[in-house]
Order: C-alpha cells, then structure tokens, then sequence
C-alpha cells in the first residue's frame, strides 16, 4: 500500500521555467552576453544552479567559462529574492494533490534548487504547511541523481521505498527514483520528453496530474 509522494520541483509541481530564465539572462547581459531563449532553460536546468549557470554561460558564447566565477555569485543573490516570481501550478496540479492528501497520503518536495528557494517557491505556490516534507539541494547532501534526499525525506516521513511514489519529469528524476528503489512516475508537462523518461526507465509515464490518483492505492 502507498503511503507517500515524492515530487519534483520544477518542471513536475510548479512552472518555474521563467522566473529561472529571467535571472539567469539578467546575469548574462551584465557580462555584454546574449540572453537565451526561455525554452533553452527547460534543458539548462535540472542538475542544480551550478550546472544551470554553465549551460547557459556556453550557450551565450562562453564556452570557456571565463565569466562563471562572477556570475555564479550574482545569479544566486538575484534568484534568492526572485526565485518564487511568476512561478504557477500546472493545471490540475492543485487539485489533485489536494485529492491526494484526502486519501491519507504524505506529499514532499525533493529538489536540486537550493533548499531556501525551494521552501520560498513551494510556499509562495501552495502555502506554507502544504506539503509534508521539503528537501532542496544543500552542500552537504549529493545532489539527485543521487538517492541520498530520497532517503532523508523517507526517512523523516517514516516510509520505506516501497511504500512511496518518486514523480519527475527529467531523466535526472527517473534516475534518482531508481537509485532509490521507488516506482517512478515521469510527467510529460514538465520541461523535458516523454521519449527521455521512457529512455531512462521510467515505470509509468502521464500526461495530467489527475493520473496520479490511479497509483495510490
């Protein structure tokens, strides 16, 4: 019998593609760089701010990383206050994970954005209290695909893995579910490809929020 949750962040809870994208371009066109498109940051982000930062440094045209050492600082001042701006529920999300809670299950939140951002963004969208546990990136946890958070969120919620549901929507989340030892969801509204989550063995793939009901069971 299921008895918990772990979701994704971005990508997979909350559309936060833009408020990522609009820190990230401010710090690129303070170096004279090119800001990239908002669709670029769905493949840029991901792996954590450090890899974001990167990948879109190259991508501008810096392919040496010269500017990484100044903007890395700034992006991280900037995202600290912006990071919660314009970031949305996806459709249906809400409400079905408000169905969730009523059937008895516990929801928690396993990101690669530093864990101040992602309680500030999870709390701006659903309000504090919401979710049951919140585990960000922190220097002293492996970031995903490491199962490392996993294991520290089921273990504050008193769960084994057999008894939870892993849902992502990257092949960095698929991985970390089977690192884990939990059946993994992939969602296709996020920022990646049904093709990637099916490519990196995902158990179920869904197209709605709403799916998830069929699996707490």
């Amino acid at each position: 019998m299921k008895k918990a949750f772990i979701f994704d962040l971005d990508g997979t809870i909350v559309d936060s593609v833009g408020a990522i994208a609009s820190c990230v371009n401010d710090c690129l066109v303070e170096k004279g760089l090119k800001p990239q498109p908002v669709e670029a940051y769905k493949y840029f982000a991901g792996d954590g701010q450090y890899e974001l930062i990167k990948r879109a440094l190259r991508a501008a045209g810096d392919v040496e990383l010269r500017n990484y050492e100044e903007v890395m600082p700034r992006y991280i001042e900037l995202f600290k206050d912006r990071c919660h701006v314009g970031c949305t529920p996806y459709d249906g999300m809400r409400e079905t994970l408000q169905a969730l809670k009523e059937k008895g299950m516990l929801l928690s939140v396993l990101s690669n954005k530093a864990h101040a951002n992602s309680i500030k963004v999870v709390e701006a969208v659903y309000g504090k209290g919401f979710f049951d546990d919140i585990q960000g990136q922190m220097d002293h946890v492996n970031r995903k695909p490491s199962p490392d958070g996993a294991f520290m969120v089921m273990e504050r919620l008193n769960v084994r893995r057999e008894e939870c549901i892993y849902v992502g929507d990257t092949s960095v989340d698929m991985k970390t579910g089977k690192a884990a030892g939990i059946f993994t969801v992939g969602v296709t509204w996020g920022f990646r490809t049904r093709e990637e989550l099916i490519e990196n063995h995902a158990d179920a793939v869904i197209d709605h929020p709403s799916e998830l009901l069929n699996y707490c069971i």
